[in-house]
């Protein structure tokens, strides 16, 4: 028996790595800090250092919290009156503060300039790695903000949305410094349909042309508790876009009822519900008969946060399996240095920089696009090839990193099983795989200037594999050639693939060869770490996580 053991003990606690966080997410990301500051957000970096030491540390651990207690619907008070509230875990109350604080939801509008837009991605994607669930009513607010700013009543509410200040009261935004907000697209008939929307909007008889009543429901109502929401109904012009407040300027609750929270998947820590409108007060968004195009700059703006969600989620799954395989011996030797799984692990690494860096030149694009017409072609397509990529890659990723843990990284106690159950989600939000690839097929077709400035990015020296993949796309991108919708996957795909390897050439990025070889060469794997072998495998790690 060990000397170190008590009488009665049988085993000693070894071959154990240390505990993951508190980590840097910051400083320890070679990668998101070359990203940031290629896209313009060097002016921000003080800000991105501090929420990335913060994020990796007192956030990180409130994300346990918030996702084990998930949020409760209270329907009505104890003395049975209508009260429609969602009560969270204190835990996710603190990850809201500290995100809205800091700039996830508005950085880019309270401090409007330069790099604004690449900082609050950087910002969103350090947060997204503690905690995936607020992410969501924290992308919305950041992307009702330009919506709202066209409407010139409705001013207070995009001024308090783009404040940096959580306020958790039910209470009208009269008496908040800051408030977040939620929508209301989809129905049960119809989902990604909304032009098959069934709820009604009709106009106030008092004679305020912006004010209707909302009767009808929605099948996803996305952060019940936000303060007010962005829906989609049928007004007598057609489809239009209405905020609808959860307090009306009097205090008094609107006339709503949440029917009940989905019991999602994953996305624990967040609420989302279904709900019915029994003549709620709702004020109008644009034009009658617009919802759709209204909802447009918006749509780019959650696209990009979905793209960078789950770049995210890959390197928290990443930064995990080389933290384990660094600390972890089995068959007499540490598992980070056993060829297969260093190979493995070097694969992963690949897809993650990639991943990071197609997102941030999105959102680099999101940033130039207001002053640059080729610019804001390239965010307007490359937001839906981005979002169908790198979301639908996501779950295989995180599977992968989880098999690296072994055992260990299929039990709750790891952050694994949460990242796996949020995988799936950012390739369904905001429109399936089919609606992007679609998307992007009706943007060739309709705006040629899209598929213009995809081709002019492509046109960089990212070896022979991506000249002729590059080629390929020629006709598709400047030629007019009518792709059938069965194809769009195949297409998109290889949009992805090119985009990627051509973003990591332009800066320089030592992955570029190796990514070529193994995502668009002939001998690609299937699966992560069956690609061919790779020679800078060792230093393809060690930039993941500097040891």
């Amino acid at each position: 028996m060990s000397p170190h053991l008590d009488a009665g003990a049988t085993h000693a606690v070894e071959n154990q790595p240390p505990e993951f966080a508190p980590r840097d997410l910051w400083r320890d990301d070679l990668a998101l800090r070359e990203a940031s500051d290629r896209e313009g957000a060097r002016p921000f970096v003080e800000a991105l250092a501090r929420y990335g030491a913060l994020a990796g540390d007192g956030l990180y651990a409130l994300a346990h919290d918030a996702h084990r207690d998930r949020p409760r619907l209270r329907t009505h008070d104890r003395l049975g009156h209508r009260i429609d509230r969602v009560e969270f875990h204190p835990a996710y109350h603190g990850l809201m503060e500290a995100a809205v604080g800091h700039g996830v939801a508005g950085l880019s509008w309270h401090q409007p300039g330069p790099g604004a837009h690449v900082a609050r991605a950087a910002l969103s994607y350090l947060h997204h790695q503690a905690d995936p669930g607020t992410s969501c009513p924290l992308t919305m607010t950041h992307a009702a903000v330009p919506v709202l700013r066209r409407e010139p009543s409705l001013a207070e509410w995009a001024d308090k949305a783009a404040e940096p200040h959580y306020d958790p009261r039910d209470v009208p935004i009269s008496d908040k410094p800051g408030i977040t907000l939620g929508m209301g697209m989809t129905e049960k008939q119809g989902g990604s349909d909304v032009r098959t929307n069934t709820t009604t909007a009709t106009p106030d008889s008092d004679g305020n042309s912006d004010g209707y009543r909302l009767v009808g429901h929605k099948w996803f109502f996305s952060a019940p508790m936000s303060d007010g929401f962005l829906v989609l109904a049928q007004a007598p012009g057609g489809l239009t876009c209405l905020l609808m407040p959860r307090r009306l300027p009097d205090g008094s609750k609107n006339a709503f009822e949440l029917m009940r929270l989905k019991d999602k998947l994953g996305d624990w820590s967040n609420a989302s519900s279904e709900v019915e409108f029994r003549g709620a007060r709702a004020w109008r968004v644009g034009e009658e008969g617009r919802g759709i195009a209204t909802i447009l700059e918006m749509v780019m703006l959650t696209r990009l946060d979905c793209m960078l969600g789950s770049a995210a989620q890959m390197r928290m799954a990443l930064a995990h399996a080389v933290h384990h395989a660094r600390h972890r011996r089995a068959f007499g030797a540490r598992l980070i240095d056993q060829p297969l799984m260093r190979t493995v692990l070097a694969d992963l690494a690949l897809e993650a920089e990639a991943a990071l860096a197609l997102s941030m030149r999105v959102a680099g694009a999101v940033d130039r696009a207001p002053t640059d017409t080729s610019e804001a072609a390239f965010a307007r397509i490359a937001t839906a090839i981005g979002k169908f990529w790198i979301c639908k890659r996501t779950p295989a990723f995180v599977n992968e990193a989880q098999e690296c843990l072994g055992g260990a990284g299929y039990v709750e106690e790891s952050i694994l099983p949460r990242l796996y159950r949020q995988a799936p989600l950012n390739s369904i939000w905001e429109g399936s795989g089919n609606v992007q690839c679609l998307d992007v097929l009706r943007a060739l077709a309709r705006e040629p200037d899209t598929g213009s400035a995809v081709w002019d990015e492509l046109q960089v020296d990212a070896g022979a594999e991506h000249a002729a993949l590059v080629e390929k796309l020629k006709p598709a991108l400047l030629e007019g050639q009518a792709i059938a919708p069965e194809a769009a996957r195949g297409l998109v795909s290889s949009l992805a693939l090119a985009l990627q390897c051509a973003v990591l050439a332009r800066v320089g990025s030592p992955s570029v060869d190796a990514f070529s070889r193994s995502r668009i060469g002939p001998g690609r794997g299937g699966v992560f770490g069956a690609s061919p072998p790779l020679d800078t495998a060792a230093a393809l790690v060690e930039r993941v996580l500097p040891t």
